[in-house]
């Protein structure tokens, strides 16, 4: 199923409870500029689900209590810069979940009480220049979780409530010049990884939890 390059701007479009098994959901340069789209408990069962290169710049997606089991799911290179995104409850088991290269620079993208289970989540090279990403009370237990060669710059990334059970969590090679990533209220069995920092104390904005 292929919606790739379309321009989603006015009405709303469902796609809640639909299963997908197999195959490819391709949404590859679609535009997002208003109006909203729904994928409120979708079941994506194999295969890949792909908005590579898509732009979200208003309106409202929803992958709510969605659930994606043994699948790529990919927003590499996707642009952030308005509207809101949000993946609350949804559930991701196996599989890749990568946000590689995306930009963040407005909007809402929620990841409220999400779970990522045996999934490796990337964020690696992505930008933080504006707008909110939050995990809030989001669970990751086991596999790998990357933000290696990410920049924050502005806007906030939480993690109030989440918690990281197992796995890794990586923050190599991140640069750190603004904006606020907020660690500090998660429940961590393992610190993250991050470069040594000039003179041992973190950037200013990078809140961890205490040791």
């Amino acid at each position: 199923m292929s919606f790739a390059g379309a321009s989603f701007s006015g009405r709303g479009v469902s796609f809640d409870r639909a299963s997908f098994s197999g195959g490819a959901v391709l949404f590859d340069g679609a535009s997002f500029s208003g109006g909203w789209v729904s994928f409120y408990k979708a079941a994506f069962n194999g295969g890949l689900v792909s908005f590579h290169k898509a732009s979200f710049s208003g309106g409202r997606v929803s992958f709510r209590k969605a659930s994606f089991s043994d699948r790529e799911v990919s927003f590499t290179m996707a642009s952030f810069s308005g509207g809101a995104v949000f993946f609350d409850g949804a559930s991701f088991s196996g599989g890749r979940v990568l946000f590689t290269g995306a930009r963040f620079g407005g909007g809402e993208v929620s990841f409220g009480e999400a779970s990522f289970s045996g999934a490796w989540v990337s964020f690696e090279l992505a930008s933080f220049r504006g707008g909110k990403v939050s995990f809030r009370e989001a669970a990751f237990s086991g596999e790998k979780v990357f933000f290696s060669g990410a920049s924050f710059s502005a806007g906030e990334v939480s993690f109030a409530g989440a918690r990281f059970s197992g796995g890794e969590v990586s923050f190599r090679m991140t640069m750190f010049s603004g904006g606020q990533v907020r660690l500090d209220e998660a429940f961590i069995d393992v610190l993250p990884k991050f470069d040594v920092w000039p003179g041992g104390a973190p950037p200013e904005g990078l809140f961890l939890p205490e040791a």
